[in-house]
């Protein structure tokens, strides 16, 4: 089991971070999916790939977890977070825009662009996590792209091309 967590965390918690934006909650979250991958290990496909299946695991109960902090009220501690900062330089400032134009994706294109972008998963395997197809992923992601891309430029970040 200790192996398993060593193998998998890393990518759990990164992608419980980027979809909850709160580093208590993916704490919270990841531990919850190492439990259900714990009590599922028998009913898992040895045919299939493992980390596909715990991703799949982790975006369920991200998926979850945000449906039911959407029916509480958010903590006081929390706020702290989202406390603006001013921006450092313009790359920061930048990154900080494409963090936020991601956090306002709806979930299944947030989870397939930081899937992709972030963790750098292949479509397959991503596809293989939310039990989608591959098009669809693909799909999902250029909208997500375009999303990102639409929020930047309202924002003043990036100017249009013209040819």
């Amino acid at each position: 089991m200790r192996d398993l967590v060593a193998r998998f965390e890393p990518g759990v918690f990164g992608l419980c971070v980027r979809l909850l934006h709160h580093r208590q909650d993916a704490e919270d979250v990841a531990q919850e999916v190492f439990l259900r991958v714990f009590r599922s290990l028998r009913r898992w496909d040895a045919a299939r790939p493992l980390k596909p299946w715990i991703m799949g695991i982790t975006v369920n109960r991200c998926r979850t977890w945000l449906s039911q902090r959407a029916r509480r009220p958010e903590l006081a501690e929390y706020l702290h977070e989202t406390a603006a900062s001013p921006p450092s330089d313009d790359a920061a400032e930048l990154a900080r825009e494409i963090h936020a134009a991601v956090a306002q994706l709806r979930l299944e294109f947030r989870s397939v662009f930081v899937m992709y972008h972030e963790q750098a998963l292949p479509y397959d395997e991503i596809a293989a996590a939310l039990e989608k197809p591959v098009g669809t992923i693909k799909t999902w992601l250029h909208r997500a792209r375009v999303e990102v891309l639409e929020r930047l430029r309202r924002r003043g970040m990036v100017t249009e091309v013209e040819t």
